[in-house]
This record gives structure tokens, sequence and C-alpha cells, in this order.
């Protein structure tokens, strides 16, 4: 029987580049897959799905009026989707999420969606917010904050310093975000030089 799985992480954890993967190995037996992302995020092309190695495939792009289910019955007409793959899902709206799960109960596709779970004001994003409420499966793609413990936050920076204020939805890379522990998230600590600094004012 199929499933929603939302596969989430904080940034730079290879959530795309798990994503390609599980399409090349459907693709490799023979399935077909159909590969969504948000129009939010055109840094790398609009339509594209792309990991920081610089692996990419097409993706079917989503706005805030999309139908998904629609889109899907008429593909699906054209030619069996064998699994649904979405990217950054943080950035789906509720009707996106319920959709996705129609797909799954109706038409018995698996839907495996990959995003961030929590912005950088540590709040949910609408999309991450429902995928906790409707997936079947819910999985953590884990990385490390630079002391390297478990990251479970990212810190927005802006001109070096981080901020905890301002629009929820601001589109950045390594440039604009770093996925931090809780304990540094909440002390404000980017990076070990930091901590260097800090211990050198103390003498």
């Amino acid at each position: 029987m199929a499933q929603l799985y939302y596969r989430y992480s904080t940034m730079n954890a290879g959530k795309s580049l798990e994503l390609i993967k599980v399409a090349y190995n459907y693709e490799e037996r023979g399935k077909n897959v159909w590969v969504l992302t948000s129009a939010v995020d055109d840094r790398y092309g609009a339509g594209q799905v792309t990991s920081r190695l610089g692996v990419s495939r097409d993706a079917v792009m989503i706005n805030d009026e999309t139908n998904i289910l629609k889109l899907f019955m008429e593909a699906d007409t054209y030619k069996r989707i064998d699994c649904v793959l979405v990217d950054e899902c943080q950035f789906l709206k509720k009707h996106h999420v319920q959709e996705l799960v129609e797909i799954v109960d109706s038409f018995d596709t698996p839907v495996l969606a990959y995003g961030l779970k929590n912005d950088f004001r540590n709040e949910l994003f609408e999309g991450s917010y429902y995928m906790l409420v409707y997936a079947d499966k819910i999985e953590e793609i884990k990385t490390i904050c630079w002391c390297g413990r478990k990251a479970t936050m990212v810190a927005r920076v802006v001109d070096g310093k981080f901020v905890k204020s301002g629009e929820q939805i601001v589109v950045g890379g390594n440039d604009m975000y770093v996925s931090l522990c809780r304990k540094h998230y909440n002390d404000g600590r980017l990076g070990p030089m930091e901590v260097i600094e800090d211990q050198i004012k103390m003498f």
C-alpha cells in the first residue's frame, strides 16, 4: 500500500541529492517518476532540482495555485506514474499536501516529499506543518552543526550577522543560511571563530 513520506532536515543535509538518487533508482528499474519542485526557489533555474554537488534534473514547477492532483491525473493518463517526488515541500500550501494525500490514497502511488521543517525563526512553514499532520512516515535526514552536534535549527545571516526577524521566505543558500544545533542557535554562535574571539575578550 502506498504511503506519504515526509523527509525533512535543516539546510545542506543533502535532501535534493537524496531525491535525485531515489528518482534514479526507480528509473533504473524501468519505473516512471514524477518530480515536482516549488516555483519559489529558482536559484538554479526554473523547474530544476539541483544538489550542492551539481547534480540536477528537470521538475514540474508548483506555485500557490497549482492543483497537483489535476496535473497528476493528466500525466498518469499519458504514462503510468509509479512514484511522486517533491522537493522544497516546506513551500507547499495546505491544499497541495491534501492533493498529495489524495494521490496516495486514491491512486495507490507513493509520494516522497523533501524539505525543511522549521524556518530561521524556529517556526514551522505551512507546508511542513501539514506534512507533519498528514504524512504516514516522517523521517529525518541528519546533518551537523559546526561544533559536531546534530543540527536541528536554521540561522539566517544578513551582512555577517545572525538575525531572528524578517519575512519567513527569503530564498538563499550558504551565503544566507547556516545549520546549527539548538545550543548554538540559541546563543547565536555561527562558527568556531566566534568562540575564540569571545575567549580572547575574557583576558
